[in-house]
């Protein structure tokens, strides 16, 4: 009992501090608590409804759980991954955020977005470590440096484009950009390691390929921050443009 503790609190602890860490990037007007873990528990109610999507689309056959070639991983990478999780978090995210007051800045479709990310990323790493429980260490220590902050930067991009969409930086038909951009970032992310595990005569070039990849999100990501707080700074008064 004692070891199944750890090994949760192991798996929630790269989120829980990344959560910390927007929460305090969010300088001009931060987000209540209560409405943060409330983003947090949608995250997992996100995680719950991929893991369904995803069982769907293996169902059906079309998605292969264990891809035997380079293209069939791009495409689990893709489809049956990427697709279903954005989409459940996206959904999970819109249903945070439709009648939220608390919405009123910029920054705020970044924090939510997080929120909901991490409480994904705990999730799924709750389910990674105890189905590797005899190497957990390992499989956490790996994930806190790779999974969970990749899943940061895929929330850090939606909520970047929910709230352009919101409050209307981008044209309005361009909201899908809040799904597209996480499924690329996400899908790309995925395939290179899912095509490491089946061209292992490449895995040493696609590594280097995969951390540079690493590299330039949280690159992007860190700008995508530094933008919406720049834009608060300027209008720190703002309101959605449909209800003013």
């Amino acid at each position: 009992m004692t070891e199944l503790l750890i090994i949760v609190f192991a798996a929630i602890l790269p989120a829980f501090l990344l959560v910390v860490y927007i929460w305090w990037r969010d300088k001009y007007q931060r987000e209540p608590l209560n409405q943060m873990m409330k983003g947090v528990l949608y995250g997992v109610v996100s995680a719950m409804i991929a893991a369904w999507l995803e069982g769907m689309l293996q169902g059906m056959g079309i998605v292969s759980a264990e891809p035997n070639g380079a293209l069939s991983a791009i495409w689990a990478a893709f489809a049956g991954a990427a697709l279903p999780e954005e989409a459940a978090k996206l959904l999970m995210l819109w249903l945070l955020l439709r009648k939220n007051p608390w919405f009123d800045e910029r920054m705020d479709g970044i924090v939510y977005a997080v929120c909901v990310g991490m409480g994904f990323a705990g999730t799924e790493n709750i389910l990674y470590l105890v189905s590797n429980i005899d190497s957990w260490q390992e499989v956490a220590v790996s994930r806190a440096i790779t999974a969970v902050p990749g899943h940061f930067i895929f929330a850090v991009a939606m909520g970047y484009f929910y709230s352009m969409a919101y409050f209307g930086d981008i044209s309005w038909r361009k909201r899908n950009r809040a799904l597209l951009v996480p499924i690329l970032l996400h899908g790309t992310y995925d395939g290179i390691l899912f095509v490491i595990k089946v061209s292992s005569g490449v895995a040493g070039v696609l590594f280097l390929v995969f951390c540079v990849f690493c590299a330039y999100m949280f690159r992007y990501g860190r700008r995508r921050i530094n933008e919406h707080l720049e834009r608060d700074m300027n209008d720190p008064n703002q309101v959605a443009f449909w209800v003013k």
